[in-house]
């Protein structure tokens, strides 16, 4: 296997390189500051001027296939991801971050004609932001088919009523719009023909926000993951995706994309993390000796490369795999680079964080926060457990016969 990318993305990983070493790279910290200031949830001055300059350079949309986007596939677009995960908040600065590519993806494969020109085409020009409820503190949302918020059909309209949280990027000053997944169907004898996705702007009477949740102690601000209820939310009945049932099967399109972009960027956080720590394994001294030279801090050295090698090689074979077959079949690929990537990055972030000792800790570098991004994500878009035993019950029915 080769795994070649195109000529085009080859060229546009040179351009998305130097953008961040010369552009992003240097105000890493200047947007902290700026996410910490009075206005917590604007999005800080400096993403703003980033985005025009990426714009301007053609470094836009390029998460997303076909006219929408740079017409990248999922193997090309793997480096260029990967190298924007080695800054949290970089995926922004090129429209490529979660939870807006996924929504993107939706509205470009399910969206009507009028949902794509008041959605997409705002979220694909980066004027306005938007989130995924699906998530519930009531019941155990790593099976989907517990989810309870209710969508109703009255008349022309549906009227939504529910609890969800983790409802990423809704804190967002620019948030304009909300994809809510709920039962239209209850009582439907599929359970997986009872759910339903809807379009809710952000500002409908009834959205009420209850407060952000912090992961691992940080909010992130200016994004935010909200605790919201919907109280009699009323939105026309055109708002829904697809149609009623159908909100299972566009789940299982948007996460499976969605889960391959956060596995790209993690190794790019993971790659990030291992420079790091040789650089300081060979710049700082204890006991009379280089750290570089204590065998166990050269064992760490030697076993992060691998595993990331490893962890990049499942991944890109995943992506090939989507391009090739398309996502449906490659769903081994991506439930194993689920589990392998989030882990792996978690291990190797935390072996940078130990040989820097204090500093690995602080807000001094971006470690404490990457790691907290790694450990989130073996839940965030499926726990492994979940997709341990969907990728066993396939492999069961291939070789178990």
């Amino acid at each position: 296997m080769l795994f070649q990318e195109s000529a085009k993305a080859r060229e546009l990983l040179e351009q998305v390189r130097r953008f961040m070493t010369e552009e992003v790279l240097p105000v890493e910290h200047l947007y902290r500051e700026q996410a910490s200031g009075e206005n917590r949830y604007h999005t800080p001055a400096i993403v703003q001027e980033l985005k025009s300059k990426a714009k301007t350079a053609g470094l836009w949309n390029l998460f997303l296939p076909g006219d929408h986007g740079a017409g990248l596939t999922n193997l090309d677009y793997a480096p260029l991801a990967e190298e924007m995960g080695r800054i949290l908040w970089a995926s922004e600065v090129f429209n490529c971050s979660a939870p807006d590519t996924g929504n993107m993806e939706i509205l470009s494969m399910f969206g009507t004609p009028e949902q794509k020109k008041q959605w997409l085409e705002p979220l694909l020009a980066g004027e306005i932001r938007s989130a995924f409820s699906m998530t519930e503190p009531a019941v155990a949302s790593s099976d989907a088919t517990n989810i309870q918020c209710e969508i109703r059909r009255d008349g022309n309209e549906y009227v939504i009523n529910g609890r969800k949280w983790f409802t990423s990027g809704a804190m967002n000053e620019a948030c304009k719009l909300l994809i809510v997944m709920g039962k239209t169907d209850p009582d439907n004898a599929d359970r997986h023909h009872q759910q339903s996705m809807i379009l809710v702007p952000r500002d409908t009477a009834g959205v009420h926000i209850i407060r952000d949740m912090t992961v691992f102690g940080y909010d992130e601000a200016p994004v935010g993951h909200p605790e919201i209820v919907y109280d009699n939310v009323r939105v026309p009945a055109s708002n829904i995706l697809l149609g009623e049932g159908r909100g299972f099967e566009i789940a299982q399109g948007r996460l499976g994309p969605g889960r391959i972009h956060h596995c790209m960027r993690l190794i790019g956080c993971a790659q990030r993390a291992l420079e790091m720590l040789c650089q300081r394994a060979e710049q700082r001294e204890a006991f009379g000796r280089r750290l570089s030279q204590f065998d166990s801090v050269r064992e760490e050295i030697a076993n992060s490369f691998c595993e990331i090698e490893q962890a990049r090689l499942l991944t890109l074979k995943a992506a090939d795999r989507m391009d090739q077959e398309g996502n449906k079949a490659a769903k081994d690929l991506i439930a194993a680079a689920k589990i392998v990537v989030p882990s792996m990055a978690a291990r190797v972030i935390d072996r940078a964080i130990q040989v820097y000792g204090g500093a690995g800790v602080c807000q001094d570098t971006f470690l404490p926060e990457a790691w907290m991004y790694a450990r989130y994500i073996r839940i965030g878009d499926g726990p492994d457990q979940v997709h341990r035993a969907a990728l066993s019950r396939q492999l069961l029915r291939t070789y178990g016969v």
